[in-house]
């Protein structure tokens, strides 16, 4: 008889163990896909260096009762610890997604290592609904060696 309560007591406790969720190490925190955005349409990684270091943690979007887009703002975070140099620009469009044809210029940001950005761009009329952000490493300017 006495058995079998020992039995079930430890596979109670088992059990109990299981599900409360004893934790003997913590993780550190690593950056997680579920609240990136970098897989849409919205947000593009150009090259490969910048698709390795580079991540946006949010978008976003400042709109009329019409529905035109004022503004844009993308949280762009460096995934690795030494500072990377980005280049950035946002393509406004329209109702069907083409580019309404006023393309911002690529803006040069050095990210500090681990750190997010907040990056601006305010769209250029009034015929803004929809938009694309691309991100690439910076590129050598071709006047200098």
């Amino acid at each position: 008889m006495k058995t079998k309560h020992l039995v079930i007591f430890a596979a109670t406790a088992a059990g109990l163990a299981l599900f409360t969720g004893c934790v003997t190490h913590l993780a550190p925190p690593q950056d997680t896909t579920k609240y990136t955005v970098e897989n849409t349409e919205k947000f593009v990684l150009l090259d490969e260096p910048t698709q390795l270091a580079i991540s946006c943690t949010g978008l976003q979007e400042i709109v009329q009762p019409d529905g035109h887009l004022l503004e844009v703002v993308a949280n762009v975070k460096n995934r690795g610890s030494e500072p990377t140099p980005i280049e950035i620009n946002c393509v406004f469009k329209d109702d069907q997604g083409f580019s309404i044809g006023e393309e911002m210029p690529f803006q040069t940001y050095i990210l500090a290592g681990r750190l997010t950005a907040v990056v601006h761009f305010k769209a250029p009329g009034l015929t803004a609904r929809k938009y694309t952000i691309h991100v690439r490493q910076v590129r050598p300017d071709p006047g200098h060696p």
